[in-house]
């Protein structure tokens, strides 16, 4: 369930799917995804769907990790990227694989302690953690070079707007209910220009931090 064949499975379904990054790809092969969901659940790691966690929330499917991952990075390396939403974590040592540094906010205290436990077990140590709201982003690090949401917002929230760098990235998926679009926002010099990707699904981005 967890063998070299089936991530390599995984790895040519999201290339025929249109991925390219080589980078990306080799960062999704080599990443352990089974760690991060229930080991009920570990035999079904390598499929390319979401997942349950817990606390009604989703392990993204690999291919939503790699897009999201390859849309943040089109413009060259980054440095210093904010993270909203760390769920079980795999978005996140997938993308401290891929950049300089990461900052993580969950509003869901439980699940962002276990993820933290799982991303040192794997020895990431770039990742800095903050359990508070995703809608206020982390305003005292900010600018951010990119920024990514793993929750779909009813609007693009302005805190994250403020946030980023000059040419900074934001990926995020926009709507609610059925009706939801992933996003590119890119922080120009007299503004922002908006890229709508495509229909996606997302567990909502809620307001307040949860014990």
């Amino acid at each position: 369930m967890t063998s070299q064949r089936t991530r390599e499975r995984l790895i040519q379904r999201l290339y025929e799917e249109g991925l390219s990054n080589p980078q990306v790809l080799e960062v999704i092969r080599r990443t352990p995804r089974h760690l991060f969901v229930d080991e009920a659940l570990a035999h079904r790691a390598y499929e390319d769907t979401a997942l349950p966690i817990g606390h009604n929330q989703t392990i993204s499917q690999p291919y939503m990790v790699a897009r999201m991952s390859e849309l943040l990075l089109e413009a060259g390396p980054l440095d210093k990227v904010l993270e909203i939403g760390t769920g079980s974590g795999y978005q996140t040592a997938v993308l401290s694989q891929l950049v300089e540094r990461v900052f993580s906010v969950e509003r869901i205290k439980v699940l962002q302690d276990r993820a933290k436990e799982r991303l040192v077990a794997l020895n990431l140590r770039n990742v800095v953690f903050r359990w508070g709201d995703g809608w206020e982003g982390w305003p005292a690090l900010a600018p951010y070079n990119g920024i990514i949401v793993t929750a779909v917002a009813t609007d693009v929230p302005q805190a994250l707007l403020d946030q980023l760098a000059p040419g900074g990235r934001l990926v995020i998926p926009v709507g609610s209910g059925e009706v939801q679009q992933l996003m590119l926002i890119v922080r120009e010099e007299h503004g922002f220009s908006r890229h709508v990707l495509g229909a996606v699904r997302f567990v909502p981005l809620l307001n307040g931090p949860l014990a």
